[in-house]
């Protein structure tokens, strides 16, 4: 409700994002920002869909949640369903999913940055909306636009090998994979793999380019203090297995527990105007314990990245922008370097003799009464698959947070804390920005 002498302002829908939603600003009869939020439909009704279904046909329905990233959702169903069967699968199975979600990860970080992030600052933020696009930059920029569609097809040429399908995987099932990877599969991607890195420090130097000239900007807009929340492996980056880790604003180590205890830590709160529910840290509370997911905060949790090129860019971000970092324009740095770490990984695990193993199944699989958490990386966040199963391996429950439930709470915190920035201190007219890389 718009009261007399407020004012609403909306953006309808917003445009440069993996899905749909809106932003809806209220301000008050003297110009003060009186509210900010991210309005989403994520009542998508999967928990709903998986009850009553096979425990083991999950895997399958789950991808259907998102068209960008179904591989975590495969994935991470699939673990779901293993840990509350008490399914350990062989070792070989375990690398092919690994090499699965890398391949998910160049493709996925490829296209935010090229088609989601670039055109803002190549272009700059005052260039007109229709021209802030990729077909923009693939235009003015043409061997740029060439890299960047390069980059994205291996990522996906990778998981359809990988995952039986670019889109929406079908190889993974309870007690490993459907079909190992052949020997000649992995000669051609080994071909194609180095070339993989080869765009990623391109994309990697272009982002930094961006990012530090637009420095002012990114260090003075939108700044929020939040906890950060991501996967580690003894402490180091990793986004198909291992601990959730959590973070205090102050850069304290809350959490590091397995992914079967998120119940202890995670809690979910529901706001009146909008159906997605806000995960946030439960010793603190909501909305003290907001935190964000994705890059930035997997960067931020991590101690290390497990990859030489991937650990020499984390430094040199870490030099620059701290540790934490909570500059949230500072993802778009941190996703090239996890682009970069997920090439070097997909690099060493088809190098791995185990990577063309047959020994990826195992035969005899029965449906159980059980509780199983399935955790992994999703390119935007934490991805928890929580599934509930009777004695004959149908699903009773399912609890699904997403990378959304993740970041959606500190999303409506940035949005309020940039809205005040710009209507009540007009910091807009006193940051520094530089020449655009390209004019339009």
């Amino acid at each position: 409700m718009v009261n007399a002498g407020e004012k609403k302002i909306e953006i309808k829908p917003v445009t440069r994002l993996e899905g749909h939603g809106n932003i809806t600003i209220m301000l008050d009869k003297n110009g003060k920002v009186k509210d900010a939020r991210f309005d989403i439909t994520t009542v998508r009704f999967f928990e709903k869909f998986l009850e009553g279904r096979r425990a083991e046909d999950a895997p399958i329905i789950a991808p259907r949640i998102c068209g960008i990233c179904p591989e975590p959702h495969h994935l991470a169903s699939v673990k779901a369903v293993e840990a509350a069967w008490g399914i350990d699968p062989p070792k070989a199975a375990k690398k092919l999913r690994d090499l699965l979600i890398q391949g998910k990860q160049i493709a996925s970080h490829g296209l935010h940055f090229y088609a989601l992030a670039a055109p803002d600052f190549v272009l700059g933020p005052f260039a007109s909306p229709s021209a802030r696009n990729v077909v923009t930059v693939i235009n003015k920029l043409p061997d740029v636009g060439k890299k960047a569609l390069e980059l994205m097809h291996i990522g996906q040429e990778l998981c359809a090998i990988v995952g039986g399908k670019a889109i929406h995987p079908v190889t993974a099932l309870p007690g490993g994979m459907s079909k190992p990877l052949k020997e000649d599969q992995r000669d051609y991607l080994l071909t194609k793999i180095g070339r993989a890195i080869e765009l990623s420090q391109f994309t990697l130097e272009l982002a930094k380019k961006v990012v530090t000239s637009y420095w002012d900007v990114v260090t003075n807009l939108a700044v929020v203090d939040t906890y950060c929340v991501g996967l580690v492996r003894n402490g180091a980056h990793d986004i198909f297995d291992g601990s959730i880790r959590v973070m205090a604003p102050n850069g304290k180590i809350e959490v590091d527990s397995p992914g079967s205890q998120y119940l202890d830590f995670l809690g979910e709160y529901v706001l009146p105007t909008n159906y997605v529910t806000h995960v946030f840290y439960k010793p603190a509370g909501y909305p003290a314990g907001i935190w964000r997911a994705g890059p930035l905060a997997r960067v931020n949790v991590a101690d290390k990245m497990t990859t030489p090129l991937a650990q020499s860019a984390l430094e040199e971000f870490r030099d620059k922008a701290g540790r934490p970092c909570h500059a949230t324009f500072a993802y778009h740095w941190a996703r090239v370097i996890e682009l970069l770490a997920a090439a070097e990984k997909a690099r060493a695990l088809l190098e791995d003799a185990d990577i063309v193993n047959t020994d990826v199944k195992i035969a005899d699989i029965k449906p159980k009464e059980g509780n199983g958490v399935g955790v992994v990386e999703a390119p935007r966040g934490t991805l928890i698959h929580n599934y509930w199963s009777d004695k004959e391996g149908v699903i009773t429950k399912a609890n699904l947070i997403v990378a959304t439930n993740n970041n959606i709470g500190a999303i409506d915190k940035c949005l309020k804390a940039a809205s005040k920035q710009l209507f009540e201190e007009k910091v807009h007219l006193k940051l520094k920005l530089p020449t655009p890389m390209v004019k339009t």
